[in-house]
C-alpha cells in the first residue's frame, strides 16, 4: 500500500472513527461503539499496519508508531483530553503493531535471526 493511502486510512480509522462514534452514536449505544473501537477495530488495524510495514521494514518502520500516535490524538480529541488510560491503549497498539511488523519481516526473510541477534 502506498504511504499516502495508508496515512489517509490511518487518519480515518484512528481520528475519524472516534469522532464519528462520539458525534453520531446515541448515548445508549456509545459504550458498545467505544468497546468495538478499543478492543476490535483499533487492535486489528494495528496488526494490519504492522503487517504492511513488515513487507518493507526499511521504508515503513514508522507505521506502527504513527498509528499509535494518531490513536492517542483521536482518543484525546474525541473522548477525554489528557486521560492516562489512553496512553496504555496507545502503548498496547504500538506493541501489537511492532510485533506484527517484526514477525512479518522475519517470515518474509527480511530479518535474519542468528543466535539472538538481528542482522
Amino acid at each position: 500500500m502506498k504511504i499516502t493511502a495508508w496515512l489517509a486510512a490511518t487518519a480515518f480509522v484512528m481520528l475519524g472513527l472516534p469522532y464519528l462514534a462520539v458525534t453520531f452514536v446515541k448515548a445508549d449505544a456509545g459504550m458498545a461503539a467505544s468497546v468495538l473501537l478499543f478492543f476490535v477495530i483499533d487492535p486489528l488495524y494495528a496488526v494490519f499496519s504492522g503487517t504492511d510495514a513488515g513487507g518493507d521494514i526499511k521504508k515503513r518502520w514508522f507505521m506502527p508508531g504513527t498509528a499509535a500516535g494518531l490513536y492517542l490524538a483521536g482518543a484525546w480529541l474525541s473522548f477525554q483530553p489528557g486521560e492516562r488510560a489512553f496512553l496504555l491503549y496507545a502503548a498496547a497498539y504500538l506493541i501489537i503493531g511492532t510485533a506484527a511488523m517484526l514477525i512479518t519481516a522475519a517470515l518474509r526473510g527480511r530479518i535474519k535471526i542468528n543466535k539472538g541477534q538481528f542482522t
